[in-house]
């Protein structure tokens, strides 16, 4: 069974910064990390493979730095790593880098027939949620999305079960290989990378792919000239300070105190009592 985890590698949002002039994302001091959603997926991959045996191919897409990423999802036990990147992909947006990305899972399929491909459900970055989709879309592959558990893989069948979360409860899903998962946040825990692993990761030749390996076809569908996409503007919410209310009450009396609480806050948002002046108006009205 050959599972592709498609991972990014993306800056700690914990510590990211806005220009106050420019308005656009400072990036230099900024450590880079696996999508923290990815991690989700490449455990799953990794757990199947323990279960079925197998292969995992861990790919992403971005610049010559990216391969550090791409080593630690190695260190986790990952099979295989393959880093697309071309000066031609800069700027791409999730329509473009869907169609890179469906591109080099398309070139692995033909080294190795592709089984399962897993994302994240989203990156940490640009939180759209759509190259999962894009990727299966382009690759006409079933589609899971928000998935938090693999029931069952039957490689024979060529089938899978999944439990998706959604509005009201769970759902079970069962579907034919090969598939497109992305997976949920929580779903499980990444495992610790064994020694073994962390050596072969650290001595490891992560292949890279120009846009002829990767298969690229019309290059304008790839970087500026194929992302329709345009950021007007990114910025930082403004904060607003404001003092926390203060208010004494009696134990004893919880209906006083309650009656405090109500005429504090009443009379800190006045649009709020007005409202409620109103409805209660026109519930009286209504009685009447």
């Amino acid at each position: 069974m050959h599972i592709v985890v498609c991972i990014k590698q993306v800056p700690d949002s914990a510590q990211i910064r806005v220009h106050p002039v420019t308005n656009t994302i400072m990036r230099q001091g900024v450590p880079a990390i696996i999508n923290p959603y990815d991690l989700f997926a490449i455990e799953a991959a990794l757990a199947l493979k323990d279960q079925l045996g197998g292969k995992v191919t861990v790919l992403t897409m971005g610049p010559p730095q990216a391969e550090a990423a791409l080593k630690k999802a190695l260190s986790y036990g990952c099979d295989d790593a393959v880093l697309v990147t071309d000066k031609l992909f800069a700027g791409s947006d999730t329509l473009a880098t869907s169609y890179v990305l469906a591109s080099a899972i398309r070139t692995l399929d033909q080294e190795n027939p592709v089984d399962l491909v897993l994302t994240g459900k989203q990156t940490i970055d640009g939180d759209t949620a759509q190259v999962g989709p894009g990727i299966a879309r382009r690759l006409k592959l079933e589609l899971l999305t928000y998935v938090s558990r693999i029931v069952r893989v039957d490689p024979a069948a060529r089938s899978i079960r999944v439990e998706r979360r959604a509005e009201g409860g769970v759902q079970v899903l069962e579907t034919r290989l090969p598939a497109l998962i992305t997976m949920l946040e929580g779903s499980n825990e990444i495992r610790f990378g064994s020694a073994p692993d962390l050596f072969r990761a650290a001595r490891a030749q992560v292949r890279r792919w120009d846009r002829n390996a990767a298969g690229i076809e019309d290059i304008t569908k790839v970087g500026l000239k194929g992302s329709p996409t345009i950021v007007s503007r990114v910025f930082v919410p403004s904060s607003r300070a404001r003092k926390a209310l203060q208010i004494g009450f009696d134990p004893a009396n919880p209906e006083v105190a309650t009656q405090a609480l109500l005429d504090k806050l009443l009379a800190e948002f006045p649009k709020v009592k007005k409202e409620l002046d109103n409805k209660r108006a026109a519930a009286g009205e209504r009685h009447e």
